[in-house]
């Protein structure tokens, strides 16, 4: 087959994609291998062989974006196999690898363009990806499902532009949750615009920050708790009860143990030292095990696909656990949690991108012949 590995992208977090598409690329192993780069405007271009060469040679390259315009990709609705284009000529592709981080990628928009396109595609659904980019929604469904998360505020644009009512969201947060705070936007990955809020002036830096990266911001109570991560695979509505390959799995949880003041942008691409991480995590048996059963449970709760890192908080006074986050397309650089989680169950790395292309194709099979018309 042939497997065409999306990277790079419009969001905040292109440069990670740069380093975690060339890791999958390098670790499909058994089929031909195609690389799409999508630069800072959006703009899709094939790229040289040269280019997989490269990354295959050095196990630390990242991937780059060379833009000529005679490589421009074009892609038709409907296409199947022969969708993408390169210079009026067609680009065959089998199944799409998309290592897309952020907006545009990883909220539901490239899952889409696929769909339409009627292309396999490792990753989850365009449902699955547009409500767990949207923190607010995800906490909502979570919480539906009795998965606690921490205690939360969305505060939207139209809340900012009222001076009146904003003043008193303010102090009202102040009153039921008081200091410190996490801001974060509703619909960014990374750790892009957020931060925490010692005092009310850190409050509303904070806030200003991060409606800079979203029209909605989410406000949380922070707690001094422990970070644990828990990798899963499969496909949540599709997968027979009997299918291994398909079913729902979650692996080892392992814990981050940030040098920083939380695990930021920084700790988790720029800084070596910006976390220690601990796998398994350093709980009791029956501990992780309920993590994983938690982490099952979300996963199904929103239809999830191919892969997600669920990550969860544990308040070091109270013991309690809580949902943070759940990631659809997680990181895949050297020190990225995902992976390594994985291959602390017995997954190694060429395994792992191989099940969730065999994954892929079963999801696209398993739609394909559902009726569409009359």
């Amino acid at each position: 087959m042939n497997i065409a590995v999306i990277y790079g992208g419009r969001s905040g977090e292109h440069e990670v994609s740069l380093v975690s598409g060339a890791a999958v690329a390098r670790n499909i192993k058994g089929h031909q291998v195609t690389l799409i780069g999508i630069n800072h405007a959006g703009q899709w271009f094939v790229q040289e062989e040269s280019e997989y060469k490269k990354i295959c040679a050095d196990s630390s390259a990242a991937l780059s974006i060379t833009e000529k315009p005679e490589n421009r990709v074009s892609i038709i609705p409907g296409g199947k196999k022969a969708a993408f284009s390169v210079n009026g000529k067609e680009l065959a592709v089998d199944l799409v690898f998309p290592v897309v981080h952020g907006s545009f990628g990883e909220d539901g928009t490239l899952q889409g363009l696929l769909e339409m396109a009627d292309l396999p595609y490792v990753g989850c659904s365009v449902a699955g990806s547009a409500i767990t980019m949207d923190k607010e929604k995800t906490k909502i469904v979570l919480e539906q499902t009795g998965i606690k998360t921490v205690p939360f505020y969305c505060m939207k644009r139209s809340d900012l532009m009222d001076s009146d009512r904003y003043d008193a969201i303010i102090e009202e947060l102040i009153k039921q949750m008081g200091f410190p705070l996490f801001v974060k936007p509703c619909n960014a990955g990374s750790s892009n615009g957020a931060s925490k809020a010692e005092n009310k002036k850190e409050l509303s830096i904070a806030l200003m920050s991060a409606f800079s990266w979203d029209n909605k911001v989410l406000i949380e109570k922070a707690i001094n708790a422990r970070e644990i991560e828990c990798s899963v695979t499969g496909n949540a509505v599709t997968a027979a009860a009997y299918d291994d390959e398909e079913g729902v799995t979650a692996y080892v949880p392992g814990e981050i143990i940030p040098t920083h003041d939380f695990y930021d942008y920084d700790a988790k691409y720029n800084d070596p030292n910006g976390a220690n991480l601990l796998i398994p995590a350093n709980l009791k048996e029956e501990n992780l095990e309920k993590i994983r059963k938690v982490a099952v449970a979300a996963y199904k709760a929103l239809d999830l696909s191919g892969l997600s890192r669920i990550d969860f908080l544990i308040d070091r006074e109270s013991g309690q656990l809580y949902l943070n986050e759940i990631n659809t397309m997680p990181g895949f650089t050297q020190i990225s949690m995902f992976p390594k989680m994985c291959e602390a169950a017995g997954l190694s790395f060429e395994e792992l991108t191989e099940l969730l292309i065999q994954q892929a194709l079963k999801m696209y099979k398993a739609k394909s012949i559902l009726q569409t018309q009359r």
